[in-house]
């Protein structure tokens, strides 16, 4: 694997103040990102962030350092990832004050994030830990978006929040195990209506940060709509049933 590097010139004020751009990032680091205390060197923190995707890692990477190189990894299955890390006091103490740690053992206060950047904060997670694909029942059609946590505290609290604000009946937070994980993971799930709205609130102000390759898959739902798709072709209620809540 090539060595890392610790980035140099960073931008230590970029989370001091809400921006679309930093809550994406917040939420990205929640899902693949987190701080750890340095052994070399006494009260030091190093920000480390992970992504299959180096495209729009190597993005996130230039909002936190102009100079941003990013090194490649290969996890336990002998895959390669990209990786940036940043040793960098006033980022990472701003980010342990905002409940990111090594641990994902996020604090109470973690998700107060201004309404305003919600949606951004909701990206980033979402490009993080979210999954969506589109499947059929019965030949139809059908979309559904997932989001991931191996924090319960974390995934009810977000869950809350953004159903409310989307404007949809709170969902089922559901336990699943993961075989490459040793921690179980908690997961919510949006189909069809709910996933669409989901998607107009991600993607409402015209972002800059989202990851490509997930941002495709809601276009070609779109494409798919158009063609003259209607609720009532659906032969199977499995979608609608889903989106209600089922168990906690």
């Amino acid at each position: 694997s090539t060595k890392s590097r610790i980035l140099k010139k960073v931008n230590s004020d970029f989370f001091k103040n809400w921006t679309p751009e930093m809550s994406y990032i917040l939420g990205y680091i929640v899902a693949d990102g987190c701080i750890y205390k340095r052994k070399d060197r006494k009260n030091s923190y190093t920000l480390n962030i992970t992504s299959k995707d180096k495209d729009n890692l190597l993005k996130m990477g230039k909002n936190l350092s102009p100079n941003c190189s990013i090194s490649t990894k290969y996890n336990s299955q002998k895959m390669p990832y990209s990786q940036i890390q940043i040793s960098n006091r006033e980022i990472c103490g701003d980010l342990i004050s905002l409940g990111v740690s090594s641990k994902k053992n996020y604090n109470s206060d973690f998700l107060k994030i201004p309404k305003k950047f919600f949606s951004d904060f909701t990206r980033g997670f979402f490009d993080g830990d979210g999954t969506v694909y589109i499947y059929k029942v019965n030949g139809t059609p059908q979309i559904k978006a997932g989001f991931v946590s191996p924090n319960l505290f974390f995934i009810t609290e977000f869950n809350k929040q953004l159903c409310e604000v989307i404007g949809i009946q709170c969902k089922a937070v559901h336990k699943v195990h993961s075989k490459n994980k040793k921690v179980p993971l908690y997961n919510i799930c949006f189909y069809i209506d709910d996933c669409e709205k989901l998607i107009n609130f991600m993607y409402r102000n015209n972002p800059v940060l989202y990851l490509s390759r997930k941002r495709k898959i809601f276009k070609k739902w779109r494409l798919i709509k158009r063609r003259g798709y209607t609720k009532q072709n659906y032969p199977s209620k499995i979608g609608w049933h889903l989106n209600q809540k089922v168990s906690t």
